[in-house]
């Protein structure tokens, strides 16, 4: 069975000869009519750039907002998570290399309009609504109308993205995301060039121009890969240029590697994730966490000023409550502001992952 859906034409592209450019990711990818880029999913057309999945998904499944993972945006809320497929970034370790490696586009058998997508989401109480699996970034145009549909009905908006986005498209794209988190996949050229097929410095700039350039609130994931982007002195390097470049009090997560896809490296062993947080932490940074690894000291979180704890965390599910419930967003026990989006109460999904059809 294959994709039938009708190409919908893009908003990020110009006429480059006989070929048409592709400006959403700074690939740029030249094509002629009939060809798709490294993404696979965008087609060059006689009308110009067209994204072929829109409108179409890998699949739909409520999670807990922790999975994402964001720390700090209305915890213990569900949010409604979905995807597409293929990537523009080429990982040689991805994680969700079905998905986001698949080029066949029979994978994609749920339609979903906005409208509806953004009424499923409300019907089933969700707070926010995540793009994610594969990146966002590559099926723009359907994100993007997605976004205004939930924020029609009050329903936040979370990109889950590498952050690998022209200046020319980040504007519009985040302008409608409440929550990103960025995937922040090393800091060095070398594993950027060599395990991803792309580059660093892109990225950089969509993080400095997410933090001081919009209201969008940031988090950031870093997965650790043993022998590969582990190492002390490249964690305190990213740990120093999140607190100068960006913000001390950005959460980041450190998360542990599986073997997949075409890498073969051992599994990120819990006392390397343990590390890292603390060199983070000697770095400056407020709010380091650690993920993948049931690790209770880096799932909880603690005020900067006081080291009340705020948010016990238990994998995704929630216990002791340290906020405020007069003060949103405060310490309970001294007050400090806690930087991100808070209820006055918790959320009470847990750690339930519940899949869905859209209209059901």
């Amino acid at each position: 069975m294959t994709n039938t859906a009708p190409l919908h034409l893009g908003r990020w592209w110009s006429q480059d000869g006989e070929k048409i450019r592709c400006d959403l990711c700074p690939r740029h990818c030249r094509m002629k009519p009939g060809q798709r880029g490294f993404c696979f999913v965008r087609q060059a057309t006689a009308e110009g750039m067209a994204l072929t999945t829109y409108g179409r998904s890998s699949g739909f499944c409520i999670d807990p907002i922790e999975k994402k993972p964001l720390n700090h945006f209305f915890p213990g809320s569900s949010v409604l998570s979905f995807g597409t497929a293929g990537c523009n970034l080429g990982c040689k370790f991805c994680q969700n290399w079905d998905i986001s490696k698949s080029r066949e586009m029979d994978r994609l058998m749920d339609a979903a309009s906005p409208e509806g997508l953004a009424a499923t989401a409300q019907q089933h109480g969700c707070r926010s609504v995540a793009f994610t699996y594969n990146d966002p970034v590559i099926f723009a145009e359907y994100a993007i109308d997605v976004a205004q549909a939930n924020r029609a009905r009050g329903i936040k908006n979370v990109a889950v993205t590498a952050g690998y986005i022209t200046a020319n498209a980040r504007a519009e794209f985040f302008e409608v995301m409440d929550a990103v988190n960025v995937d922040l996949k090393a800091f060095t050229q070398r594993f950027y060039r060599d395990l991803c097929a792309s580059e660093i410095e892109p990225v950089k700039d969509t993080l400095r121009y997410l933090v001081h350039e919009t209201d969008t609130w940031v988090e950031i994931t870093t997965l650790l890969i043993p022998e590969e982007n582990d190492g002390d002195d490249e964690i305190r390097q990213l740990a120093a240029w999140v607190r100068e470049e960006l913000r001390p009090n950005i959460p980041i997560h450190f998360s542990a590697y599986h073997p997949d896809y075409k890498l073969n490296r051992p599994k990120t062993p819990p006392s390397t994730l343990t590390k890292a947080r603390l060199i983070a932490i000697e770095e400056g940074l407020q709010f380091v966490y650690t993920g993948n690894v049931h690790d209770p000291a880096g799932d909880n979180t603690r005020c900067p000023d006081c080291n009340h704890l705020v948010i016990e965390r238990d994998w995704y599910a929630l216990g002791q409550w340290g906020l405020s419930t007069t003060v949103k967003g405060t310490c309970a026990q001294c007050g400090t502001r806690i930087p991100g989006h808070f209820d006055a109460t918790p959320g009470q999904w847990g750690r339930k992952r519940q899949p869905v059809r859209i209209g059901q």
